[in-house]
């Protein structure tokens, strides 16, 4: 398991060398960005990685260079917003999502690639955890350690939790509103009871209390026409996606 992310790792760092736009998403971007605390370790993890499809070419040629395994039908098919490699080794698969990710809600990174040097921004990746519908401890554990390691800021900075991009966010669509104030919520809840656990030792932040400076932004934050005529319909009809894998 240590290799995968070691691979991972050092992926990103010589794309970065290289001025691939190739950022790492997922647990082994919040792995590498918190260094200090220990590892969320799991037998199977694949590669996630973040692009933008202006950069297909340069992205297939880099990770060809390093030995991966492209898939060429997929990547024909649907390199345009998503294109599918193994390590070298063939046992780790490789995903790398293109300008935005769609699960449950969908978020748009195209712009923002190139904030972080080896990561999606702070931001954009807590939000690819806060807009998980039917999350696991695996998903809260993450989201802890991004609010115990990165202060909530005042404005927007890279390497910290913006607040203009989260309230643009969830002020813009009601139902990425929905879903992370129902998260925030859980969260408080489990880290105070069950999942205390989850906070690491040295966390520089109180993830609880960040976490309720989030929730109280999501409301306070100006919504939009859209998303004030999609409040009326409230839950009584499905405000989000269940995401599908696509065959590869």
């Amino acid at each position: 398991m240590s290799d995968t992310f070691e691979t991972a790792a050092r992926t990103a760092r010589l794309a970065a060398e290289r001025n691939v736009p190739l950022r790492l998403i997922g647990g082994q971007a919040i792995r590498l960005l918190t260094p200090d605390f220990p590892p969320r370790v799991r037998t199977g993890q694949d590669m996630d990685f973040a692009s933008v499809s202006s950069a297909k070419g340069a992205v297939m040629e880099f990770l060809a260079g390093q030995g991966f395994q492209g898939d060429k039908r997929f990547n024909t098919i649907h390199g345009h917003k998503q294109m599918y490699f193994t390590t070298p080794d063939g046992g780790t698969s490789v995903d790398v999502v293109m300008d935005q990710l769609n699960m449950c809600h969908v978020l748009t990174f195209r712009d923002r690639i190139s904030r972080m040097p080896y990561t999606l921004d702070v931001t954009d990746l807590l939000m690819t955890k806060l807009q998980v519908v039917e999350q696991n401890e695996k998903d809260v554990q993450d989201i802890v350690y991004l609010l115990a390691a990165f202060p909530v800021a005042e404005r927007d900075e890279s390497g910290t939790i913006d607040p203009i991009r989260f309230c643009e966010i969830v002020g813009e669509d009601w139902g990425w509103w929905r879903t992370v104030t129902r998260n925030l919520d859980r969260l408080v809840e489990l880290v105070q009871g069950d999942l205390h656990s989850l906070v690491p030792a040295g966390a520089r932040f109180d993830p609880v209390e960040q976490a309720r400076t989030l929730r109280t932004q999501a409301d306070a934050a100006p919504k939009s026409l859209r998303w004030k005529l999609r409040s009326k319909v409230g839950e009584r009809v499905q405000w989000y996606q269940l995401p599908e894998e696509i065959a590869h």
